[in-house]
């Protein structure tokens, strides 16, 4: 029985890959690339297309595999996230960078859940909105999902808030600069960019299309928010122990993220430089796939009418969090920029 069990999650494992495998694929297009939609962002596309046609067809025993990709995996792929940081690059940018990002990433959690309280919004979903507003886009909303644990389609309403207004910023940020509207210096450009885009792949795109100088000093910037990730689910989970546990009427115990100390300890073992660049290069790649794998779980969850459940106001609070973003992000940029 635990033979046939193991099969039919294994199944389930298997069709998320085979999915996985074609967001891969699909990413690699130039269509895609000139958009820098992430596989990750693709994966929870193919999920829920999958989800809104095929899913009831899938059987029963398989769901177990898919939930097994949307957790397990998942705390494997932050955990090895780690890699793409050093601690070397946070002093190499200096202090300012860092208080700018903290103080983006700390205001960016404020104002959402300030927000969500006065729009009446599920909690899990302004949560998870505002994290991946703040720190790393799609990335952060899968750590918080992890801590809070909540319904996927709820997941899958934050990530794509991000990947809206994320993508779009990419695509106005360089047009914005260009024209002279940006009255920043090219490193104080590199910060702004850095501390405010949602993914990495918007700020490498946006960087990219502003010059080598504000690239590189936006993706270090970028860096430090990610690292901010581990600390930030760990005050989370304190702060959701007093919810009630909807089965048992008690409350929760302290849901400690474990994976999040294993995101720090990978991050300080990556900046001893011990394994050779084509080796963390792979495990890199492979780290995306596991990511990957998680958000077309995530999407394989998820209908159309549980975003229709949702309603407007997860993007109306998305879309507050970018002005401020925008906004907030270019004053500190433009006064505390100059120190570095």
């Amino acid at each position: 029985m635990a033979t046939e069990s193991r099969k039919s999650m294994l199944h389930g494992v298997l069709l998320v890959a085979l999915f996985s495998c074609a967001a891969f694929y699909i990413a690699e297009s130039e269509f895609v690339k000139s958009l820098s939609l992430s596989p990750l962002i693709v994966g929870i596309i193919l999920g829920m297309l999958y989800a809104n046609s095929l899913r009831n067809n899938l059987p029963d025993t398989w769901v177990p595999g898919i939930k097994f990709c949307s957790k397990q995996i998942l705390r494997l792929g932050i955990i090895l996230y780690g890699f793409r940081l050093t601690f070397q690059s946070v002093i190499a940018v200096g202090m300012e960078a860092v208080v700018i990002d903290v103080i983006i990433v700390a205001v960016t959690l404020f104002l959402g859940l300030a927000f969500g309280r006065l729009f009446k919004m599920d909690k899990d979903i302004t949560l998870l909105t505002a994290t991946g507003s703040a720190i790393c886009g799609a990335a952060a909303v899968l750590g918080a999902e992890s801590v809070i644990k909540p319904q996927p389609y709820k997941s899958a309403v934050a990530v794509s808030t991000v990947v809206i207004f994320g993508t779009g910023a990419m695509f106005v940020y360089p047009l914005l600069y260009s024209s002279g509207f940006f009255s920043l210096e090219e490193t104080e450009m590199g910060v702004y960019t850095g501390s405010t885009l949602h993914e990495v792949a918007h700020v490498v795109g946006a960087g990219n299309a502003m010059g080598e100088t504000i690239s590189d000093t936006a993706v270090i910037v970028k860096m430090i928010r990610v690292m901010l990730l581990a600390p930030v689910l760990l005050i989370m989970s304190f702060f959701i122990r007093g919810r009630q546990d909807g089965n048992e009427g008690g409350k929760r115990k302290i849901a400690v993220p474990w994976f999040a100390f294993g995101f720090i300890a990978v991050i300080g073992f990556n900046s001893l430089n011990l394994l050779p660049l084509p080796v963390v290069a792979f495990i890199n790649g492979f780290d995306t796939f596991l990511l990957t794998m998680a958000m077309t779980a995530l999407g394989a969850e998820t209908s159309i009418e549980k975003f229709r459940q949702a309603g407007a106001r997860p993007f109306l609070l998305a879309a507050l969090l970018f002005i401020w973003l925008m906004g907030g992000g270019y004053l500190l940029a433009k006064f505390l920029g100059p120190l570095l």
